[in-house]
């Protein structure tokens, strides 16, 4: 897979942040919210979905998402800083370091297999 290839999808997953973001601050739903973005985007949210897993984003349709999402020219092809980690993110990263931490190394390989399944199922 090409740098290219993953820092564009990077990016999209950056956008959709931003999007649900935007959305859950104003009061919307968390329901139907891949789907809204979709929309914004002017893609199918079955095209969406393969975006966020393996479907490669060319340039045209690259162009298209800046346009709609409102970024310069060409952002999506550079790595963008990611954002703070929300509070939920830090109190979850700080409970799996202190899980991490206090696993023998089976248990870590228990837990790194367990936490790759659960990646697994969410993925289409």
């Amino acid at each position: 897979m090409s740098n290219l290839t993953i820092v564009r999808r990077q990016n999209s997953l950056l956008l959709f942040q931003q999007f649900a973001e935007r959305g859950l601050a104003s009061g919307a739903s968390t329901k139907g919210m891949e789907q809204s973005f979709a929309s914004a985007l002017q893609i199918s949210p079955s095209m969406w979905s393969q975006i966020k897993t393996h479907r490669p984003i060319g340039d045209k349709l690259a162009r298209q998402l800046e346009r709609l999402a409102e970024k310069p020219d060409y952002w999506l092809d550079q790595a963008q800083a990611l954002p703070a980690l929300s509070a939920a993110e830090r109190a979850f990263t700080e409970l799996a370091l202190e899980l991490w931490r206090a696993c023998n190394a089976a248990k870590k390989r228990t837990l790194r297999l367990s936490l790759m399944q659960q990646l697994h199922t969410l993925q289409p």
